[in-house]
């Protein structure tokens, strides 16, 4: 099978032939179909943060395909089934946070294309227990994002608690940001789209924002406050001076929901006064449950949402990521094995 494989951090990843792998118990052997790539794989296969995948791997956590192979004791999954393989690969299922609902907090979980080989290949095996169907009326290419950059922000707004008519502010509109507009339109929100790319915020305008801010061209705190400030800052972009922005555009009782996490691990300065005297709350919130997932699938399937994605060849997957971090990618990027294959023709 062909693969696109991490051998050495912050170096370009290598598109190999590797052995098509076998189930384990437990576990099914996936034909790819497609895989979105995440600003997470990009900080995996740099290796930019304190705990780093081993060496080497397959990146890849949005990979959505068909089920090809049972491994023992499967009963849960049926061959020929559609499923994500998304960034949960797996956890305990025992203590208090998967037995809670709160899953994505379990310590002994294992991350799809960090920890254990992802979706950057022709086909991968995960836990039966945590691939999550994907149903009719959801596309492959559309699933893709959404087992991610999707499910992502639709917890986070969830985790923020937002309440009908309140000000959302989305901080980065990319990837995760045109869907977390979505989200928040669809959750009553009245919503702000904040980027420093006018073409970014003209996706938003069309996508149902309600105000757009350049942050390129303007002071983003000031024009936020021009509006009476944000009940919720979701920052998907992964600046810690974005933070600080968000944070300073709170209006009285705001809650700041960090998502996005900067490369450089730096700290972001909270003033105690303002946080107590406003009643503001930082939170964090990251990726989302199998439920969530299956929650965004059926929104998508039932005609509420719209996925902005291109597709490639595996092969171009270097290229992909150049352009990611240049900001040149409107959405998201999918990679499709179909490509790939015509490619190698």
């Amino acid at each position: 099978m062909k693969a696109a494989v991490v051998t050495e951090f912050a170096r370009p990843l290598e598109v190999v032939q590797r052995e098509i792998p076998k189930p384990a118990a437990g576990q099914v052997l996936v034909r790819l179909e497609c895989c979105g790539l995440c600003h997470t794989d990009i900080h995996a296969a740099g290796g930019d943060w304190p705990v780093t995948p081993t060496l080497p791997f397959v990146p890849g956590h949005e990979g959505v395909g068909i089920v090809e192979q049972l491994g023992d004791g499967v009963t849960s999954r049926t061959l020929g089934e559609r499923v994500a393989i998304a960034w949960l690969g797996e956890a305990c299922g025992d203590c208090r946070y998967c037995v809670d609902g709160r899953e994505t907090l379990c310590e002994q979980q294992e991350n799809s294309g960090y920890s254990v080989d992802g979706a950057f290949a022709e086909y991968a095996v995960a836990s039966a227990r945590y691939v999550v169907p994907v149903p009719d009326g959801v596309s492959p290419t559309d699933a893709a994002p959404l087992s991610c950059a999707g499910v992502t922000t639709y917890k986070a707004l969830k985790v923020a608690q937002v309440s009908p008519t309140e000000r959302v502010g989305i901080f980065g509109i990319g990837g995760l940001g045109h869907l977390a507009v979505q989200y928040a339109r669809i959750m009553g929100a009245s919503v702000v789209a904040i980027d420093i790319e006018q073409p970014k915020l003209d996706l938003a305008a069309e996508l149902g924002a309600d105000h757009l801010v350049n942050a390129g061209t303007t002071d983003p705190v000031a024009a936020l406050a021009d509006l009476g400030g944000l009940d919720v800052a979701l920052v998907l972009a992964a600046s810690t001076r974005v933070f600080e922005q968000a944070f300073a555009s709170l209006r009285r009782g705001g809650r700041l929901v960090c998502v996005a996490m900067p490369a450089d691990g730096a700290a972001m300065s909270v003033p105690i006064f303002e946080t107590v005297v406003k009643g503001l709350s930082v939170l964090g919130s990251i990726v989302g449950t199998r439920q969530d997932l299956a929650e965004v699938f059926a929104l998508h399937a039932a005609g509420k949402t719209r996925v902005i994605a291109q597709t490639r060849p595996l092969e171009e997957v270097n290229q992909a990521i150049t352009e990611v971090l240049a900001g040149q990618v409107p959405a998201r990027v999918v990679f499709s094995y179909a490509l790939s294959a015509e490619a190698g023709a």
